[in-house]
């Protein structure tokens, strides 16, 4: 009796080990996939010249097979030429959260890969690419790799998504809590208006800690280091293209109010500070016309050029033709940008209480926000 219980019991685990070997082997199963047998594009050997501002480029491979017929996750790795991909520069997965068997990568991107690859801005190098194909395991890569040629332009593949002046000549002095932000117009393009004393001063991608710094040396931007500011103080504004390592500085010799219909400047706006223009107490008299009062103005900018060229800049409505405002006119209404030299087209309008009245004005170029003006009638 007993050894008939023994028989049994044996009997069972070994059905027992049958029936878990299988569930292991269908486990096992589920995570088989096969390897990429063809890239199709982009071609092996291709040349691409980058643009980091516009540009893309399509990866396109043959699609792997998964053992039990589901879906596969595809990884494009990229690496330098000499590199086996078990440490890659770079890893993307496909679109469709790794369900595609392709990808775009935009120039901005690529230019990222091609500086870890240790190839200059402005020259050629070379990088190669594959795909991983898996099921989250299991990871198996293409039968191929290709090799590309890339071309890096001007400027930084690591773009700042913030960018602050500091320094001893800026308006926050050398305490890097107290630099002043830019307003970022672009990706990589930032600008400020603010005034520079004499003094060394430089750009940081932060306000705390240990921020990456750059400075301009004839109007190229550079990694570290200083700039000196001699025959201030001045107020100024500075353009800064990461894409094409540059800095652009145009003095603001006056900022003014232009009555339209007098056709002539009435007032002008001081720099105070942090981006602000201000005027206070200025008396303001409309143009008499057959019509009526003409109550419309425009914002006149002097500047000087980094070539010592001067030149007259405008600023006015998004409008081409306004109402004058009132106490319920949107904030919107009061939002500066570039206009043309029309002496009335885009023009604003003052409230109708301003005339032979005095009034405040300021403008405000900051980085917060965007670009308007506030006109307080006393």
């Amino acid at each position: 009796m007993k050894n008939n219980f023994s028989k049994i019991f044996q009997a069972g685990l070994m059905v027992l080990a049958v029936v878990t070997g299988c569930k292991k082997d269908d486990t096992l199963k589920h995570t088989q996939v096969s390897a990429v047998n063809t890239l199709f594009a982009p071609a092996n050997e291709a040349s691409l010249k980058l643009d980091p501002k516009a540009g893309s480029t399509d990866f396109e491979w043959e699609q792997a097979r998964a053992e039990d017929g589901g879906v596969v996750q595809y990884e494009v790795v990229f690496d330098k030429v000499d590199g086996d991909f078990s440490k890659p520069l770079y890893s993307y997965p496909s679109e469709g959260n790794g369900l595609y068997n392709r990808l775009t990568l935009t120039h901005a991107e690529m230019n990222k890969i091609a500086a870890s690859a240790g190839i200059e801005a402005l020259a050629k190098g070379k990088i190669k690419w594959t795909v991983r194909s898996s099921k989250g395991i299991n990871v198996k890569a293409a039968a191929e790799n290709r090799t590309l040629e890339l071309e890096r332009p001007a400027g930084f593949a690591e773009i700042p998504s913030d960018l602050f002046l500091t320094g001893a000549a800026s308006e926050g002095g050398d305490d890097l809590s107290k630099a002043v932000r830019f307003k970022k117009t672009a990706t990589g393009v930032f600008e400020i208006y603010t005034a520079l004393k004499n003094g060394s001063y430089h750009f940081s991608d932060a306000n705390s800690g240990s921020p990456k710094t750059f400075s301009v040396t004839n109007s190229t931007l550079i990694a570290d280091g200083s700039t000196e500011m001699t025959g201030g103080p001045k107020v100024m504004r500075i353009r800064v293209d990461f894409n094409t390592a540059s800095a652009n500085f145009t003095e603001i010799e006056s900022f003014n109010v232009f009555l339209s219909g007098d056709n002539k400047v009435i007032f002008s706006l001081p720099y105070v500070a942090n981006g602000i223009f201000k005027a206070v107490d200025q008396p303001v008299v409309f143009k008499s016309e057959s019509w009526g009062r003409d109550e419309r103005y425009k914002l006149q900018m002097k500047v000087k050029k980094e070539d010592g060229a001067q030149d007259t800049e405008w600023f006015g409505s998004t409008n081409l033709d306004n109402q004058a405002p009132t106490a319920s006119t949107p904030p919107a209404y009061f939002n500066v940008v570039p206009v043309n030299n029309s002496q009335y087209d885009y023009s604003f309008k003052f409230y109708k209480d301003a005339d032979n009245k005095n009034v405040d004005m300021e403008v405000f170029f900051q980085a917060e926000g965007v670009y308007t003006h506030k006109v307080t009638v006393k």
